[in-house]
């Protein structure tokens, strides 16, 4: 592992993950509109950060996170988007940072790894960590399909934490095949979106340079990320389950994969900013 430098995540550790069934009849999203967080937009440069934590230590681990880091990113101007447990391998804790611009992405960082608040906790965050350098580097593909950027989960009004289930699916591609992929891919998303998804980012590798290269970022790109809401885990077997076996053959067939899609799924952290959200207007 390279740098053991970084780690980050959010105030107040409660409990971690978010049921993945239907949301509590008592939880309720009043007083939380979208426009409370309108300022919090035009993150355009993100990073899918992928750790590796002890075993048995990942709970520890997410509740640490929660507790000192996610506002502190806030006040700097970045944001930590979500912060997730992967169903799949019980080692891993996921979480996805976003930033206005590249420059953002360098002063952030700097003031975050070299200031007090890090130097605080690093020796623990980093004791409990075995790797830390699965981490993609990604733009938005268009300006309005960057990351969605939800109210902080309420403590009041969310009693059980962020519900809900996140799907990531990963596209390796082609050296220089991005466009055709994505050409390839739209009407793959919009099945997505037409079957009830709630599609929170479509996201293409960043080509320039790790401009903090004390943090590094996978190489072996481009990369497509396409990551989803879903209620529960219902509708992730009802709604997209069926859809992403049909698509990802159907995508894998165009020659512009090198590899076959990655497909993680996702259970929202207690304070998770992205996770089940009910859509305005229904």
């Amino acid at each position: 592992m390279h740098t053991r430098v970084f780690v980050l995540g959010l105030l107040l550790g409660l409990s971690l993950v978010g049921d993945t069934g239907s949301a509590a009849p008592d939880q309720t999203f009043a007083g939380k509109p979208m426009g409370q967080v309108k300022h919090l937009k035009d993150f355009q440069v993100v990073e899918f950060r992928r750790y590796t934590v002890k075993e048995g230590e990942r709970e520890h681990f997410a509740q640490y996170f929660e507790s000192y880091f996610p506002e502190a990113f806030e006040q700097l101007g970045s944001i930590a988007v979500g912060t997730f447990l992967e169903r799949k391998d019980p080692s891993h804790f996921t979480w996805i940072r976003a930033f206005h611009n590249m420059d953002d992405r360098a002063k952030i960082n700097a003031e975050f790894y070299y200031g007090p608040l890090w130097r605080e906790h690093a020796a623990t965050m980093n004791h409990l960590m075995t790797d830390s350098d699965n981490v993609l580097l990604l733009r938005s593909l268009k300006p309005e399909r960057t990351v969605a950027v939800y109210p902080a989960v309420d403590p009041v009004t969310e009693p059980q934490g962020a519900q809900g289930v996140v799907v990531a699916v990963i596209f390796t591609i082609e050296a220089n095949g991005v466009d055709a992929f994505v050409h390839e891919a739209e009407p793959v998303f919009a099945s997505y979106r037409e079957a009830g998804v709630q599609e929170a980012a479509v996201l293409v590798s960043y080509e320039g340079v790790n401009n903090f290269p004390q943090l590094p970022v996978r190489t072996d790109g481009p990369h497509v990320l396409w990551l989803g809401v879903l209620r529960n885990d219902e509708e992730l077997e009802k709604r997209l389950r069926p859809l992403l076996e049909g698509s990802v053959k159907k995508l894998s067939a165009t020659g512009l994969l090198r590899v076959a899609p990655e497909v993680v799924v996702l259970d929202p952290t207690h304070r998770s900013r992205l996770r089940w959200w009910p859509e305005e207007g229904k």
